[in-house]
């Protein structure tokens, strides 16, 4: 019989967590469809700096998976949370060694494909779950979750979208302040705006639940910031600066400041999915402002292609006419 992962007290009255993976296909079947919820994660391998490991996104977003299962499962005593089998993959990543890059609409069909499988079979509520903020990577999974939703009527949602650029870009420092018990000093402020890659969050996070992987030499690692038009020069955290691929203050790290930023993130991302199961309209349904942007989109070079070839087939019969 598979062991529950983390039951909570509740698996007498039926919840508990279990990895997806260890089920028979009869256990699965035996799930009541309304009070089953299905998480998986997709993230990148990608390099995050000489101190972090290249899985740092994918054991951040499996972490995330157990958190909100164990969540969820506080706040819906009786329900069965499945943690499903992660998808290493990534776009809009920094391309150095060990990084394994695809292209974003392969990130959008992998994941559509995956949540239609798991709707076909009956399931109504699906996370997906990511800890990589590459724009394209993180609306392509938006891309999914929508079609999913529409095209077999269930509810699935991609969860980061709403929830990292706001985390990484300070939006959340009054919370943070109210975790920590104090205010930030202004240094402190500074810090942790704009901390993106392998810096002060990712790095403490990982100490808190694999402090193995983070090797020491993080607390000699200078603080370092780019300009937005750095910001737009291909891999420029490789290129730019002291080329060690990380952005932020690694060196600050702790598992005070990891243990922090579980909290919040949880916290955060449970009121993000909390309207997927008692939502009583289409209000569950959140994005990112980047799926807003037709940029982004994963159709936007075949439509931008498709646009630039009718151009010239005008301007060509212009010519002719």
């Amino acid at each position: 019989m598979s062991q529950a992962l983390h039951t909570n007290g509740a698996e007498a009255s039926g919840g508990a967590i279990y990895r997806l993976a260890e089920l028979s296909f009869t256990r699965l079947d035996a799930l009541d469809r309304a009070t089953t919820v299905v998480l998986f994660a997709v993230s990148p391998l990608e390099e995050h700096g000489p101190h972090l490991p290249v899985g740092t996104d994918l054991f951040h977003a499996e972490f995330f998976n157990e958190e909100l299962a164990r969540r969820i499962l506080a706040e819906k005593p009786g329900w069965t949370v499945l943690i499903g089998p992660p998808l290493p993959l990534g776009a809009s990543a920094f391309d150095h060694a060990g990084t394994l890059l695809v292209r974003a609409r392969t990130v959008r069909n992998a994941a559509l494909d995956y949540g239609a499988a798991l709707a076909r079979h009956g399931f109504q509520y699906i996370l997906v779950t990511n800890a990589h903020a590459g724009p394209r990577h993180v609306v392509a999974l938006e891309e999914a979750a929508a079609v999913v939703s529409r095209r077999f009527g269930v509810r699935m949602l991609s969860v980061s979208g709403p929830v990292l650029w706001k985390f990484l870009r300070g939006n959340f420092i009054g919370r943070l302040e109210s975790l920590l018990g104090r205010p930030l000093t202004p240094a402190e402020r500074e810090m942790v705006q704009g901390d993106s890659h392998g810096g002060l969050w990712e790095t403490s996070l990982l100490m808190v639940f694999r402090p193995d992987l983070v090797d020491p030499s993080f607390a000699k690692l200078e603080p370092i910031r780019f300009s937005l038009i750095d910001c737009l020069k291909k891999n420029y955290p490789l290129r730019l600066g002291n080329q060690m691929g990380y952005i932020g203050s690694p060196q600050a790290a702790s598992p005070e400041w990891g243990d922090v930023a579980r909290r919040l993130l949880t916290d955060v991302t449970w009121e993000v999915i909390r309207p997927v199961f008692e939502a009583k309209d289409e209000s569950w349904q959140q994005t990112s402002l980047l799926y807003k942007i037709p940029f982004f989109r994963t159709a936007f070079p075949y439509v931008a292609a498709g646009a630039a070839i009718a151009a010239a087939a005008g301007l060509f019969y212009w010519m002719l006419t």
